[in-house]
């Protein structure tokens, strides 16, 4: 065999998971489609730099016969078509997987990806996870003797994966010496071990399918899906995958992307945090019409936010597939009833716009803030399961409405600057200690929001923003001192230990991508470096 193991006992019982047939599936995986993938990359360099050239994007006219034409994708299953709630979080420790699945959700998005760091013990314990909570058997004993199990009382969520995106190696598994591809090991070790089960089950094999950036990418999962079917003897169509429209080259795209998936498609996510990433990741030299407001301010009404959203709904409803909301990033703090008082408006007044566009459901990413959710879509579904039958016809989205960035309201301060600082440093340092959803400040932050937090920065250098709060110029030794001071205090926050092994390895990484004079495209990659 070509592939290699670097370390074949990363956990407790990680010889169930790194079986040499389940290693011989992904090899197959890996030989068969990581060529493509590798042009598919490069293909998203090369139209970056275009888009940089022109400060343009533009709906594709070879593919007009697609968004003008009469399909559906295929019909989902009696598992998906309640998607009213959705909970999202990491596969691993088995603790978190346990309460998602308790959680009362319809759905739980199980995270392999930025809501997960991709330490390899933590990718053979999700899909570990996976695997017994797919046969009944995950359970969990705390040190102290807490035990979490499966509720019995109530439906579990039905499990939706979400394997890491194209971009993302994985350097624990080798071909030939080479990194594999962590998109094509997620995938291939969880439905290897999962599928069949889930079969019987009812409830699968599902997945969301992250940060793709044009309909060809959406083709190669689809080819991926046809070859895995035929590999374990599963009919075609078993597999239902929904996509993240969390790109901005893929907004332009929605269409095509549920026809090359047509036959696995479920529907398209409202990725709202990567979605804003992308945005400035992609026009980040296309001049100060591009520059965005401090992140906090940047709400969904924005006008472009609502081309976004309301095109997504009308594109899904009229192929026969769920619109699913983003992600309210507040949070309750059951220490602090004021602070959850205010979580759980914030979350109401999101979830309410979402259900009056149309959509069938939403995320959230604590289980306290499901009742709340479901409540509003309860009020607008009633007993329907979904609101396919809420089509748009009215909604008439151009390319300009989704590049018009100047419309946001909001200003840039220093406020915002030192916020996106000290998140960007925070959340790098808890994702490099293995943990890829952090609590700050009463928001959930993802690696989507750090991304936007450190490309924000990027861009105001490049930029010579001037602040409105303080009039001060965003130069590098601006931003130099004020990251010098946000990291002293999250060093008096975390204490000597952590801030030695985590924090100052995190701010230095944070210092370089930021003052540097080329952009990084994603700040997990190179903090993947600095995982143990």
């Amino acid at each position: 065999m070509a592939l290699s193991v670097t370390d074949p006992q990363p956990i407790a019982r990680a010889e169930e998971i790194l079986t040499p047939k389940a290693l011989a599936f992904v090899e197959e995986l890996h030989k068969r489609f990581a060529g493509t993938r590798a042009e598919l990359l490069k293909a998203r360099v090369a139209k970056r730099e275009q888009v940089a050239r022109t400060g343009k994007l533009d709906f594709l006219p070879e593919t007009k016969d697609v968004r003008e034409g009469d399909w559906k994708v295929a019909p989902a299953p009696a598992a998906l078509q309640d998607r009213r709630v959705e909970m999202t979080g990491p596969a691993s420790p088995a603790k978190m997987a346990i309460n998602a699945l308790n959680s009362g959700a319809k759905v739980w998005l199980a995270d392999l990806e930025d809501a997960s760091t991709p330490t390899w013990a933590n990718v053979i314990d999700a899909i570990l996870n996976l695997r017994d909570a797919a046969t009944g058997s995950l359970s969990y004993t705390s040190p102290e003797g807490k035990e979490y199990r499966l509720r019995t009382d109530a439906p579990l969520a039905v499990v939706v994966a979400r394997p890491r995106g194209w971009h993302m190696d994985e350097r624990h598994l080798l071909l030939n010496g080479e990194h594999t591809v962590g998109a094509l090991v997620d995938f291939g070790l969880h439905f290897f071990h999962v599928a069949k089960q889930l079969v019987l089950n009812g409830h699968g094999p599902y997945y969301y399918l992250p940060k793709m950036e044009s309909h060809l990418e959406a083709r190669l999962w689809n080819e991926v899906f046809v070859f895995a079917q035929e590999f374990l003897g599963l009919p075609q169509g078993t597999i239902k995958a929904t996509v993240l429209i969390e790109t901005i080259p893929a907004a332009f795209e929605m269409d095509e992307i549920l026809y090359e998936l047509r036959d696995h498609a479920a529907g398209l996510n409202a990725g709202r945090w990567d979605y804003l990433f992308s945005i400035i990741k992609y026009f980040r030299d296309a001049g100060a019409d591009f520059v965005l407001p401090d992140r906090a301010t940047v709400a969904m009404t924005a006008p472009f936010m609502r081309a976004y959203t309301e095109l997504l709904v009308k594109t899904c409803h009229h192929r026969g597939a769920f619109a699913m909301g983003g992600m309210a990033a507040v949070i309750p703090n059951r220490r602090e009833p004021e602070v959850t008082a205010q979580a759980f408006e914030k979350v109401r007044a999101d979830k309410t716009r979402e259900a009056n566009d149309g959509f069938d459901g939403s995320w959230v990413a604590h289980p306290d803030l499901v009742p709340v959710c479901q409540e509003v879509f309860d009020s607008v579904l009633g007993e329907r399961p979904n609101q396919l039958d809420k089509q748009r016809p009215e909604v008439s989205v151009t390319a300009d409405q989704l590049l018009d960035i100047a419309s946001a309201d909001g200003t840039v301060t220093e406020a915002g600057l030192r916020l996106n600082l000290y998140v960007a440093v925070a959340y790098t340092a808890v994702w490099i200690s293995g943990n890829g959803a952090v609590a700050i400040h009463n928001l959930m932050e993802d690696a989507a929001t750090a991304e936007i937090s450190r490309s924000q920065v990027w861009q105001q250098i490049r930029n010579g923003v001037v602040l409105a709060d303080t009039g001060n110029t965003v130069t590098r030794e601006l931003v130099s001192a004020i990251l010098a001071e946000e990291t002293a205090k999250l060093r008096g926050e975390v204490g000597e230990e952590a801030f030695a092994k985590y924090y100052l390895p995190a701010s230095e990484l944070i210092a370089d991508i930021c003052l540097s004079e080329d952009y990084t495209d994603f700040l997990t990659t190179p903090a993947y470096e600095l995982v143990g």
